[in-house]
């Protein structure tokens, strides 16, 4: 593998919303929950076609990073506090340095 030994599996489940104060909402749940270790929230400009008809809206990215064993627990919780009828729900798998998927499995343990 050579310089990427010593990297580790981390998950990335990225939403879009609306309003800051969803993100924030949800942002702020997932972590309380201990589902995602950090949730990085970003405006973003969206373009698409919703219902026939082509839309163009400010948003905010929600990028929730979380461990592999905890994905579907946050997946569950986002569907469910969502104020989207069809959330984007995007998840990718990424290689994080040990340090660092060490802290996000830690925050992420069931527990306190």
């Amino acid at each position: 593998m050579g310089h990427l030994a010593g990297l580790h599996l981390i998950t990335l489940v990225t939403t879009t919303v609306g309003s800051a104060e969803d993100a924030e909402r949800l942002a702020g749940a997932a972590v309380a929950r201990r589902l995602a270790a950090c949730v990085q929230v970003l405006p973003v400009q969206s373009h698409y076609r919703w219902q026939g008809v082509l839309r163009h809206e400010a948003e905010w990215r929600l990028e929730c990073k979380t461990v592999p064993e905890r994905t579907g627990a946050l997946i569950a919780l986002l569907q469910r506090l969502h104020p989207y009828a069809l959330p984007e729900l995007v998840i990718h798998s990424l290689r994080a340095d040990s340090a660092y998927a060490a802290w996000v499995a830690q925050e992420t343990a069931p527990g306190d």
